[in-house]
């Protein structure tokens, strides 16, 4: 049996079925509320990606910017808040760098202003040192290898957290030589960025 069977229309428990392909919106900021209000029930959103569901459900750029601001005003979107949260996540569980973490807000529409400010949040102390942590978990792991391949899974690793290659190089090379690996049968240092 059908909603519709009993009386019960889809479209008032959820505006979004109220969308076809080329059809007119009976109450585009209905669609508008239930589309964010669904999407941040399921996890924390920027203001960009809310606008960029709003928009692919067919909803106006001015009801979409009332909306947003509207749930701005009563803090619902917080992009701020959001990178704050974002760095400290993904900065803690699994040890991005600043550079990673700037480029993964900014992929999801946070302002540069906002994503600067969240980013220094990471000193450059806590960053070494969540390189150190990152390199002492993957040690035991390359044991087998020589020296050379060692330092280069070590530092691509690093590298493809976003660490700089000047900072993994370094940490690498320290972490190793604090095993007893000469110095000289590691790849030679990089240029600094």
């Amino acid at each position: 049996m059908s909603n519709g069977e009993h009386g019960f229309s889809d479209t008032a428990e959820n505006p979004e079925s109220q969308l076809d392909e080329g059809s007119e919106l009976a109450d585009p900021e209905s669609v508008a509320r239930s589309v964010a209000l669904r999407r941040l029930a399921a996890a924390p959103q920027t203001r960009a990606q809310l606008d960029q569901a709003m928009k692919k459900k067919g909803v106006p750029e001015d009801v979409r910017d009332r909306v947003l601001d509207r749930f701005s005003e009563v803090k619902l979107v917080d992009d701020a808040a959001f990178a704050a949260a974002w760095v400290e996540s993904r900065h803690t569980g699994r040890g991005l760098a600043r550079r990673a973490l700037s480029h993964e807000l900014r992929q999801r529409g946070v302002s540069p202003g906002v994503v600067e400010q969240a980013v220094e949040a990471v000193p450059a102390e806590q960053e070494e040192q969540m390189a150190r942590d990152l390199v002492v978990k993957r040690l035991a792991g390359t044991r087998r290898l020589d020296p050379a391949a060692r330092s280069r899974r070590l530092i691509s690793m690093l590298g493809r957290k976003g660490y700089p290659a000047g900072l993994a190089y370094r940490v690498v090379r320290e972490m190793l030589e604090s095993e007893g690996v000469d110095e000289s049968s590691m790849p030679p240092e990089p240029l600094e960025e």
